[in-house]
């Protein structure tokens, strides 16, 4: 962390200062994160295999752990757009397809796995934000889930990882009519 230092008078210690914006968006996400596991740690077998919509039809579990198994990707991606590095390989389409494997794949995940693994990676991805400076929240490149569009990384960190939690939460709670 490219921390900011400073002294206080007749003291020749440094302290780190943490970016206020990096400290303030990774506890968002740490409050998103736990509102999710808080009403997921809630819900019954079958509400947990209930489909999300009926235009998704990932069950609620499923949708909590791509919550929790995403984090990496979405700081990773911050992270290149901090570095001034665009990214393009990345589209919805690839997202879809990516999502519809993840299905396939944690078809019978249980909710202690879901909510395990959520715990960490948002711990991880908080950890991870909390590096960021200024500078680097500030800065820009071209992002293909933007449709090319020079956007910040903490532009990323909120439309991604932080939204995340929230967005999924906020669809459980309409499947579940909660």
């Amino acid at each position: 962390m490219k921390a900011v230092t400073k002294t206080s008078p007749g003291s020749k210690e440094f302290h780190p200062v943490k970016p206020r914006r990096a400290e303030l968006l990774a506890k968002r996400i740490e409050e998103g994160a736990a509102g999710l596991a808080a009403f997921a740690a809630q819900l019954s077998e079958e509400q947990w295999r209930t489909p999300v919509s009926s235009s998704d039809h990932r069950a609620i579990g499923i949708v909590v752990h791509h919550v929790a198994a995403v984090y990496p990707v979405e700081i990773e991606l911050a992270r290149a757009i901090a570095e001034g590095k665009p990214v393009s390989e990345v589209t919805w389409e690839v997202v879809a397809e990516l999502n519809a494997k993840h299905a396939g794949e944690q078809s019978a995940v249980t909710k202690a796995a879901a909510l395990e693994l959520l715990s960490k990676n948002t711990a991880e991805a908080a950890a991870a934000v909390r590096t960021f400076t200024d500078e680097e929240l500030d800065t820009a490149a071209r992002f293909s889930l933007s449709y090319g569009a020079p956007v910040t990384a903490q532009f990323v960190i909120e439309d991604h990882a932080l939204r995340h939690s929230w967005h999924h939460l906020a669809r459980i709670r309409k499947a579940l009519k909660a």
